[in-house]
């Protein structure tokens, strides 16, 4: 099970903080899970994440995509200074 979570969390956790780059604030704060969707159908914003992968991983977790993304956007805003 390990493994599939980090599956599922390893390519979003590096579109999230390039969703959270590309704000004002530059914060994981100000990342929403419907800006995400958008920025899914954006080929051309952080190319090197398959978003495959990230659909894939949802999956393998049998949880909404949506609802996946929200928890990962949670618990990095949760150690957001740790993270930086």
């Amino acid at each position: 099970h390990l493994a599939k979570t980090l599956f599922a969390c390893d390519e979003l956790a590096g579109f999230l903080t390039a969703c959270a780059l590309v704000k004002p604030t530059k914060s994981i704060q100000d990342v929403e899970v419907a800006g995400v969707r958008k920025k899914m159908k954006d080929k051309a914003f952080a190319k090197g994440v398959n978003r495959e992968d990230v659909i894939k991983g949802a999956e393998e977790l049998k949880v909404a995509l949506d609802e996946h993304i929200a928890f990962c956007i949670s618990a990095m805003r949760r150690d957001a200074e740790k993270l930086g």
